[in-house]
């Protein structure tokens, strides 16, 4: 799951970070528990994602942001009288445990908004739960198009107004991937998708796209999420010649599959999006990755200053998993949701009974975040469009090219 201007995080936030220690956890939810002098109200932002199984990596990077973004707040007194707490649930990549865990939060009264999910396919099972209690989430992951623009692409309208997200969509994800391929010379690719949400709107877009620039899409097959065996795939693929193959889905399959190409003949890249961008499809594809690519959304968190600054922060902090792919994104999403809390709860005599304005000040949030600008449209998609591509080199993502989607 680019480039975009971005403005240091300032002054406060490094203060902040020096002080974590002082900052504890109690509770299965890892709640976090320190907070301004006579704090005495509590609002809970929720994380949904997958915190065990295959994804967890990025799950877990994406609570411990999240967890970051509201020890800071509670440390520089953020929200007078207020206290905030991490409520995570693990949604296993799942979507009716997500919708378990959706139920669970929107439950709590003092849950006033929810980072996650991770999965697009989870998304649609979650939305629906948290819109009908009027609690606000910011996804850093997301990337389906129907999620904010529904499902007729030719007439967009916005499901519910309480979904918002930091990462661009498939929209914009799988046309970058197209014009990459196609000008570097890729001009007949095979598709392969997961049959999974994010997955075939990945696909989808990429497919458009590319053939609007006049490239062939040689062979379009589908492999099952719960298999690690693609032999069949690779024969029905590999006559066919293509000169390049473009995957749908999460780095669990795309690594074995990529792995199986190249013993099987298929000499190829393989070129993904954000599902698959993380350290583990190398490890799952092996010495054969090396050319293999991705897209994912954003500049790379480590070549800005503000990202930088980040990182050094999530370090310091002491979180043994890495903030991996979405770590900045679900950074940037909690303090959004922060930044609308300063208002919503200014007045406000509990998080429930400010969940509806809290929704309203989502909507108008503006500021400079670790991955650019963070502000969002009328569908509550982010308004940055940048995007990077990714190639492995030498066993290791190296950023190839960063640029903004117009």
């Amino acid at each position: 799951m680019p480039k975009r201007s971005v403005v240091s995080v300032g002054a406060t936030l490094l203060v902040a970070s020096m002080a974590l220690s002082a900052c504890g956890s109690r509770g299965e939810t890892g709640a976090t528990t320190s907070g301004g002098e006579g704090a005495t109200k509590v609002a809970k932002i929720g994380v949904i994602a997958p915190l065990s199984g295959d994804l967890a990596v990025l799950g877990l990077g994406i609570k411990n942001s999240v967890d970051l973004a509201i020890k800071q707040a509670n440390e520089s007194k953020a929200i007078p009288g207020w206290t905030l707490e991490l409520a995570a649930e693990d949604d296993q990549a799942t979507p009716d445990v997500g919708k378990n865990a959706a139920t669970k939060l929107s439950g709590d009264k003092e849950v006033i908004g929810v980072v996650g999910t991770l999965n697009s396919s989870v998304a649609l099972q979650v939305q629906p739960v948290l819109a009908s209690a009027s609690i606000v989430q910011v996804s850093p992951a997301n990337t389906g198009v129907s999620l904010t623009k529904g499902e007729d692409a030719a007439s967009p309208k916005r499901p519910y107004a309480t979904y918002f997200r930091t990462c661009t969509n498939d929209a914009v994800q799988g046309p970058f991937a197209a014009r990459y391929l196609y000008e570097a010379g890729f001009t007949e690719v095979a598709t392969v998708h997961d049959k999974k949400a994010y997955g075939q709107g990945l696909v989808a877009a990429f497919t458009e796209e590319f053939e609007k620039l006049g490239g062939k899409i040689v062979a379009a097959e589908t492999i099952n999420p719960d298999e690690d065996k693609y032999d069949a795939v690779v024969s029905a693929i590999k006559p066919k010649a293509p000169k390049a193959v473009y995957y749908g889905g999460e780095y669990p399959n795309a690594g074995p599959l990529s792995q199986q190409m190249k013993s099987q003949g298929l000499n190829v890249p393989l070129m993904g999006g954000d599902g698959i961008f993380d350290g583990k499809f190398i490890e799952l594809a092996g010495a054969t990755a090396e050319g293999d690519m991705s897209t994912s959304v954003g500049a790379p968190t480590d070549s800005t200053e503000a990202g930088k600054g980040f990182l050094e922060q999530y370090t310091a902090a002491g979180y043994t998993d890495p903030a991996a792919a979405y770590g900045g994104y679900s950074y940037d999403a909690a303090n959004a949701i922060i930044n609308a809390l300063k208002v919503s709860l200014k007045a406000a005599a509990s998080a429930e009974a400010a969940r509806a304005a809290t929704v309203t000040e989502l909507g108008k949030v503006s500021f400079d975040g670790v991955t650019g600008k963070v502000a969002f449209d009328e569908f509550g998609d982010t308004t940055t469009k940048v995007l990077t591509v990714y190639k492995v080199v030498g066993a290791e993502w190296k950023a190839e090219k960063s640029d903004t989607f117009e």
